[in-house]
């Protein structure tokens, strides 16, 4: 059963998974001893992953704040210090290189990914990913669980029900996530029948199950770009991205089902 007063609770959650972030303003800058990254809440797993392999290798702790992309894209735009940010999309690592706040020769697209529809992994419903599919049929009187307007994972998601022809048949019916695991979270507390995630946070989570996955070319690529962040000094944080883009690094993102941008 959907619980009726989700709205409430997830407000208050919310309001904790901001200042988590924040906290970090009033930390100085990584020394060489530690990097601090700040990433899209879609890599949590397998990113903890990562650095600790990097921990265990090299002796320097990785410190890594996750939120959504536009958060932690605002939080480095306000002088947040961290000395790496990986996106989930091009469009906020954009963002930060037209403001000069990240070291442009440093870019590069790390990893790449897929997006999902989801239901709670008791559901029987049944619906094939195609153009003018009956979503809101299979809504009922529930809602679609989908990122923010400003969040990477919201805009794939959009792009890909207006490509197959059924926003405007949900458009009224979402119920919006402040980042891609937050909307995880929706589907998974039962609060609402589907939800729009990318297929490797649908792997995380044994309360929810893949119904279909959305065409790739109905979306602009999932990439997640990662760049040094132009404000930092630390002697670490470019041997720590070189990590992510090196074999070791990869095989961990790929067992969460992360792959190489094409």
């Amino acid at each position: 059963m959907r619980n009726p007063h989700w709205r409430r609770r997830d407000l208050i959650a919310l309001a904790g998974s901001l200042i988590a972030p924040r906290a970090l303003y009033a930390q100085p800058a990584a020394g060489s001893g530690s990097v601090t990254v700040f990433a899209a809440a879609s890599l949590k797993n397998a990113l903890d992953d990562v650095a600790k392999a990097y921990m265990d290798a090299t002796g320097t702790q990785v410190r890594v704040s996750y939120a959504a992309s536009s958060v932690i894209a605002r939080q480095i735009e306000q002088g947040a210090p961290a000395d790496i940010f990986v996106s989930a999309d091009t469009d906020w690592m954009d963002e930060l290189a037209k403001r000069g706040l990240v070291v442009a020769a440093s870019r590069r697209n790390l990893l790449a990914n897929h997006l999902a529809l989801i239901a709670p992994a008791a559901s029987p419903v049944r619906l094939a990913i195609r153009p003018g599919m009956p979503l809101a049929a299979a809504l009922g009187d529930g809602r679609l669980a989908v990122a923010g307007p400003d969040v990477p994972a919201g805009r794939y998601a959009q792009a890909s029900l207006t490509a197959l022809g059924v926003w405007p048949s949900v458009e009224a019916k979402l119920a919006r996530g402040e980042n891609v695991r937050a909307t995880l979270a929706f589907v998974a507390r039962d609060e609402t029948p589907l939800g729009i995630v990318y297929d490797t946070d649908a792997k995380v989570e044994p309360a929810v199950r893949i119904v279909g996955m959305f065409p790739d070319r109905s979306h602009p690529p999932i990439v997640y770009p990662a760049a040094l962040v132009a404000q930092s000094h630390n002697r670490s944080a470019a041997d720590f991205l070189r990590f992510m883009e090196g074999p070791k690094a990869q095989a961990i993102f790929a067992r969460y089902g992360f792959h190489r941008p094409a």
